[in-house]
């Protein structure tokens, strides 16, 4: 390579450095970071497919999957600079800004809530108020935003009823040291159902426990959770909105592959190192995907009205001092990989139907 050529090298990657990414000489793919919310898990089988299936590479990008787990937190990653774009809870994230980050939401996954309460039918929690003088579990570390606002709204202080960190597993519920445990319909639900019931030597049925559902009106504190989000500051560098909008268009296209083809994206999590089972992951990949589909605007599209019920529950609740400041979530970025996607793929799914999943015991 000649002088003039190299000098001309150096300026494309000085100016690609400033803008928070990086590409290979000779316009080799841009470089991007992203934090998952926690480890590989059909949570996130969209995302995995997309790379495996090529299609961030199609767009022009080299995307490496930064995992997450109790010992890390996945929206400080991304406030901090560690990672270019994460996925996590809106409540979470909105919360991270309202204490200093410029953290936004870019698109929103999930169209409701997968958080649960599960009980034994035999300690006959059947609403937010039998939880009272009830050990009530909870994960906590900012997994608690629903379960706390419906203790408020049923009349209870959440400081003073008896919350105990739970691990993230049932094991506290099916060794009765819980009355009441968080489940996320896609994991630690299954997880129970997945244990042997030692008074029938069969694994334990719906029929066993009660579920209380926080999208349910009797409940009603359900938020929206999975979303993917990036820092203000580094959107607006070079041409980082740019590439948010590839890799949304990618994901995107992923997240339909997974609504199409199921069982292909268990074997791609199960292929990326996932801990859990084959019957587990089917499980959460069947959950997730109702969870996703349908997306009556187009999957990654935020509807205002559950934006603003969101926000009236945190706030109303005490989960967010004050309504979020101006800029804390935007839509042009999602819209703009949906029309790039145009009539290609599905992006509604509005005839999406649950499938039936057999579990097997501990998941496998």
């Amino acid at each position: 390579m000649n002088t003039a050529r190299k000098a001309a090298a150096l300026t494309i990657a000085l100016a690609l450095a400033a803008a928070g990414c990086s590409a290979l000489p000779g316009g080799g793919n841009t470089k991007v970071k992203f934090q998952l919310q926690w480890v590989a898990q059909s949570q996130f089988a969209g995302y995995y497919a997309a790379l495996d299936q090529g299609y961030y590479k199609d767009e022009g990008l080299d995307v490496s999957f930064l995992l997450g787990g109790p010992q890390v937190d996945n929206i400080n990653a991304v406030a901090a600079g560690t990672a270019d774009i994460g996925t996590g809870w809106l409540p979470k994230m909105l919360q991270s800004r309202e204490n200093g980050t410029d953290l936004v939401s870019i698109a929103q996954t999930f169209q409701r809530s997968g958080t649960r309460m599960a009980s034994f039918k035999t300690k006959n929690i059947t609403t937010i108020k039998d939880f009272d003088g009830k050990k009530i579990g909870s994960w906590l570390l900012g997994n608690e935003p629903e379960l706390f606002a419906a203790l408020v709204k049923a009349g209870f202080d959440p400081t003073k009823e008896t919350v105990i960190k739970q691990n993230f597993d049932m094991s506290g519920l099916l060794k009765g040291d819980l009355d009441v445990a968080q489940a996320m319909i896609y994991n630690e639900y299954a997880q129970v159902l997945e244990a042997k019931n030692p008074a029938t030597g069969q694994l334990y049925q719906p029929a066993d426990f009660n579920v209380l559902d926080f999208n349910d009106p009797s409940v009603g504190t359900g938020m929206l959770q999975d979303q993917i989000f990036a820092r203000d500051s580094w959107l607006k560098r070079g041409n980082n909105q740019d590439v948010a909008t590839k890799f949304l268009k990618a994901t995107f296209k992923g997240w339909a592959y997974c609504r199409d083809n199921p069982q292909k994206c268990v074997d791609i999590v199960l292929k990326n190192g996932s801990q859990l089972g084959a019957s587990h992951q089917a499980w959460q990949m069947n959950e997730i995907n109702a969870l996703i589909w349908p997306s009556p605007n187009g999957i990654g599209m935020l509807d205002p009205k559950l934006w603003d019920q969101t926000i009236q529950i945190a706030t109303t609740y005490k989960v967010l001092k004050a309504a979020p400041t101006q800029g804390a979530y935007r839509t042009d970025l999602a819209k703009a990989a949906l029309d790039a996607l145009g009539t290609s793929i599905d992006t509604k799914g509005a005839s999406f139907q649950k499938q039936t999943v057999t579990l097997k015991e501990g998941g496998s």
